[in-house]
């Protein structure tokens, strides 16, 4: 079992959760989250003022696959996320040890279905 956590720019993940739906990888979990990374941030006009920001507005995914999943979640993030650009994001693969079940108590691959 595999833990995948992605962060891609917050305007390709519709098309990224949409091809996860297609490729059957159901248990995902989406968060907005700020970060930086080589783009150092952008600066922003506020009321005729620039600011400069040192934080971007993300989308991190965290999903729970089985080995057999790890290849096509982490190649339908790669083709759908993707824009050549500086900024695109990373993803991140760790083992998982345990996945439970609460609602029935099943453990291991079974848990994530």
């Amino acid at each position: 079992m595999k833990y995948i956590i992605a962060i891609i720019q917050p305007d390709r993940l519709d098309e990224v959760l949409n091809l996860l739906q297609e490729k059957e990888i159901h248990l995902v979990t989406v968060s907005n989250v700020l970060g930086r990374g080589r783009q150092q941030g952008i600066s922003e006009v506020y009321r005729s003022h620039k600011e400069a920001g040192s934080l971007l507005k993300k989308a991190k995914l965290e999903i729970a696959v089985n080995d057999e999943f790890v290849k096509q979640t982490v190649e339908a993030i790669k083709s759908t996320a993707r824009t050549g650009h500086i900024g695109d994001g990373k993803i991140f693969i760790l083992d998982m040890e345990q996945c439970v079940r609460i609602r029935t108590g099943e453990t291991g691959g079974i848990a994530i279905g």
